[in-house]
């Protein structure tokens, strides 16, 4: 396996890990793998979590349709 060095963290950030690893029961190293795998290769998986919520956040009872049909007519008649 490679190995990876990340120079010029802020403290913040390393101390952001290291809670979220202690949080997790993982050593800061190991919680930075998992970060790395799931960011890199599971991308597609937390898109369709995160779409899902901007749907149901943007949820609305309109319905586009009859706007659509009106542009649509209005466009045949000019």
């Amino acid at each position: 396996m490679a190995q990876l060095t990340v120079r010029n963290v802020s403290n913040e950030v390393v101390g952001a890990l290291k809670r979220r690893a202690a949080a997790n029961g993982r050593s800061a190293e190991a919680e930075h793998r998992e970060l790395l795998r799931a960011a890199l290769l599971e991308p597609d998986a937390n898109f369709a979590v995160q779409a899902k919520a901007l749907r149901r956040r943007l949820r609305s009872s309109l319905d586009s349709t009859d706007i659509i049909r009106a542009d649509r007519d209005r466009d045949r008649r000019a």
